[in-house]
């Protein structure tokens, strides 16, 4: 069986293309790689309630801080990020960097970045509204940090 990705979905710079989703793997996880272009610093502080997130490093290298340590996490590096661990991650370098996300079990989808994507694009360039991102990120499993 073959399963096909998702569109790419644009979050200013930022990309995220879901290549297993929930109801390709019946619910067991939830897999998608995300570019980070040099520079990026995203996203903002949170945890996750119901699932842990572990990353593998394809491309460039991202500086991941857990629980206030930070992680630098290169091509062929990979960590696991559990319930509960507040985390974010920048792109320090000068290159872009991308990774490889397992959400397990997989109730994590492309449909939160959409819904984030959206707010963003409705601050039409402006400072986004935190309220209505944080009532995405609470929607989907997230908790602001």
């Amino acid at each position: 069986m073959q399963i096909a990705s998702t569109p790419t979905i644009h979050l200013g710079a930022l990309e995220v293309q879901f290549l297993v989703n929930a109801e390709d793997s019946h619910g067991a996880a939830t897999v998608f790689e995300c570019l980070v272009p040099a520079g990026a610093k995203v996203p903002a502080p949170h945890s996750h309630d119901g699932f842990e997130e572990t990353v593998y490093g394809l491309e460039g290298v991202l500086t991941f801080t857990v629980d206030g340590h930070g992680r630098e996490i290169g091509p062929g590096d990979a960590m696991c990020i559990r319930r509960g661990q507040a985390h974010h991650f920048v792109n320090q370098g000068a290159a872009d960097a991308k990774f490889l996300s397992v959400a397990t079990p997989g109730i994590f989808g492309p449909t939160y970045f959409e819904e984030i994507r959206d707010v963003l694009i409705a601050s039409a360039g402006g400072p986004p509204n935190i309220a209505a991102l944080s009532a995405v990120m609470r929607r989907h499993g997230l908790t602001p940090a």
